[in-house]
């Protein structure tokens, strides 16, 4: 299949790479940056012309890069987000591009990072959101017989209630650890490796990811809450231990 690549950053670089392996690939970036193995550069006009166009942009960019493609996509180009999140992106994908023009949301929920010993596995979540049902099943195909994936399909409101306990959670707790600035130590246990991994998988990605996924999830907000209740009754059980004379100190 005839596939473009919208955006060549961390993860639009490494999506396009692996697409590469199994399908032909046509890669746009706004600025030059180094072409991943096996793919070939393209205008914005040409890769709209793909069968399938990902977007692997910012989630906050997301709606300018709509209105930006949708004068140029291609009559039947299935357009198919990457975005961490997917209420907010699915219903800018509905709203911006034109009624005819069949959606698909994903959300491959691995990286450069999480891929690094191949893609075997891995879960990827899908939804076909409108015109496009013979292309999910096209994808669903590809991803697991030729990637190996395992596809999830799950509505929009269905990816963000579980991505919120989730991939949320985990950036939440990987930013506010590294925030303490942790070092490796010779004395640490697996338990503490498995934190400074968490730390390097989470801070290795954009602050923006971060940002995006914190803000255009509608139930981080809640996850963020219940957290702080949760810290909030743990330290209070530890000043009370402290107070009765039931602790160690």
């Amino acid at each position: 299949m005839d596939v473009g690549v919208y955006g060549m950053g961390r993860f639009g670089a490494f999506w396009a790479q692996e697409l590469a392996k199994y399908h032909r690939v046509k890669v746009y970036n706004r600025s030059d940056r180094p072409l991943p193995v096996g793919v070939m550069a393209a205008t914005l006009e040409e890769v709209c012309l793909s069968e399938t166009l990902f977007l692997c942009t910012a989630i906050n960019s997301l709606p300018d890069v709509l209105r930006q493609i949708s004068p140029l996509l291609g009559p039947g180009t299935l357009v198919a987000d990457t975005c961490s999140v997917k209420v907010m992106p699915s219903k800018w994908m509905l709203e911006i591009l034109p009624p005819e023009t069949p959606l698909l949301a994903t959300h491959p929920m691995f990286g450069p990072d999480s891929a690094k010993a191949g893609t075997q596995g891995l879960p990827l979540v899908l939804y076909p959101l409108r015109h496009a049902t013979e292309g999910a099943w096209f994808w669903k195909k590809s991803f697991e017989t030729q990637m190996g994936l395992q596809v999830l399909e799950m509505t929009p409101d269905e990816h963000d209630r579980t991505a919120a306990y989730t991939q949320g959670i985990t950036h939440l707790i990987g930013r506010v650890l590294g925030d303490l600035k942790l070092q490796p130590s010779p004395m640490a246990t697996k338990g503490y490796r498995s934190l400074l991994e968490i730390v390097q998988q989470t801070c290795n990605d954009p602050y923006q990811l971060f940002l995006d996924l914190q803000t255009f999830n509608p139930y981080t907000k809640e996850m963020r809450h219940q957290v702080q209740e949760s810290f909030t009754r743990t330290r209070e059980v530890l000043e009370t231990a402290l107070d009765t004379g039931t602790s160690g100190e």
